[in-house]
């Protein structure tokens, strides 16, 4: 069983930054991709971010330049720093994890709870 818990969402002014964090934890060894998604309010759920075991990252053109994504393969945790936020970063974020590798099996993907963010102008 693998569990995501983000953390890190709130509300901050356009041009701000926020931090969103998501530690895996369960019973795997590990995990190929991590990576943020998004979903705005009547919007359907759309990518941001991942980032391989290896470091290799991909970003969508929006935050391009301004998110960034790491990880920490020691703790199993993905984070995305969000410099100069603009009110349509709106939404609810959500960390996903790719290829979760167990003694048993592989788990294709698994999703988080989301945490909210919200840009104010």
């Amino acid at each position: 069983q693998v569990q995501l818990v983000e953390s890190g969402g709130g509300l901050v002014q356009a041009g701000g930054s926020l931090r969103l964090s998501c530690a895996a934890s369960g019973s795997f060894f590990s995990i190929n991709r991590l990576g943020w998604y998004r979903q705005a309010p009547g919007k359907q759920r759309e990518f941001v971010a991942t980032i391989t075991s290896g470091g290799t990252t991909t970003y969508a053109d929006p935050v391009n330049g301004r998110f960034t994504i790491s990880r920490d393969n020691a703790v199993n945790t993905v984070y995305l720093q969000m410099n100069s936020l603009k009110p349509e970063d709106t939404a609810v974020y959500y960390c996903s994890a790719e290829g979760i590798f167990t003694t048993s099996t592989i788990i294709p993907s698994y999703w988080g709870q989301g945490t909210q963010v919200t840009v104010s102008s």
